[in-house]
C-alpha cells in the first residue's frame, strides 16, 4: 500500500533533514515545495509571505510528481513550510492516498541558531516571520525536532508503518 507524509514546520526546525533522512528509511521518493517555488517561478508575495495562491500552484506540480510513484506503490515525501492550512487541506483533498502530516517544532531560538549555520543563511528577521506564520497553523503530529535526528526519524517512520498498514478484514 502507497502513502505519503508531509514535513512540514518553520525556517531553520530542520524539515529538509529530517525529509531526507525519511525518505532514505522509507525508499520513497523526495518532493521539495521549495524547489518546486524556486524552479517554476512561483514566489508571489502577499502580506510579507509567500502568497497561498503560490503555494496551491506548487501542488500541482507536487501533485504530478507524487501521483505516479505513489500509483505505483513508491511512498512519498512532501517537504515545506505548509503554513497557509489551505495548502494542506488542497494537498489532502487531491492527493487521494493514505498519508499523515508530521509539524516539526523547536523553540525559534534553535531555529535561529540553525540557520546562522547553513548556507544561505535567511536571517533572523526572517526565521522569527516564518515561524510565527507555520505556528498559526496546528496540524498534524507533532515532532519535537531537537531530539537526534534517528529519533526524529524512528518516530516518523513508526507512525507511517501504521499509515500504511491496511485496515483488518472482515471475516
Amino acid at each position: 500500500m502507497s502513502y505519503y507524509a508531509v514535513i512540514r514546520g518553520p525556517l531553520g526546525v530542520g524539515k529538509t533533514t529530517v525529509a531526507r533522512a525519511v525518505t532514505a528509511a522509507i525508499h520513497g521518493h523526495l518532493v521539495s515545495i521549495d524547489s518546486i517555488l524556486d524552479r517554476h517561478g512561483l514566489e508571489e508575495w502577499e502580506g510579507g509571505y509567500i502568497s497561498v495562491r503560490s503555494f496551491l500552484r506548487a501542488n500541482d506540480f507536487a501533485i504530478s510528481e507524487a501521483e505516479p510513484l505513489l500509483s505505483v506503490g513508491t511512498p512519498v515525501v512532501l517537504d515545506g513550510n505548509f503554513y497557509h492550512r489551505a495548502a494542506i487541506d488542497d494537498l489532502e483533498r487531491r492527493l487521494a492516498f493514505p498519508h499523515e502530516v508530521f509539524t516539526l517544532t523547536a523553540p525559534v531560538s534553535d531555529c535561529i541558531e540553525r540557520d546562522r549555520h547553513r548556507a544561505p543563511s535567511f536571517g533572523e528577521e526572517a526565521v522569527r516571520e516564518v515561524f510565527a506564520k507555520v505556528s498559526e497553523v496546528e496540524y498534524g503530529v507533532v515532532v519535537d525536532a531537537r531530539q537526534p535526528l534517528a529519533d526524529t526519524v524512528t518516530a516518523i517512520v513508526r507512525r507511517l508503518d501504521e499509515v500504511a498498514r491496511p485496515p483488518p478484514t472482515m471475516k
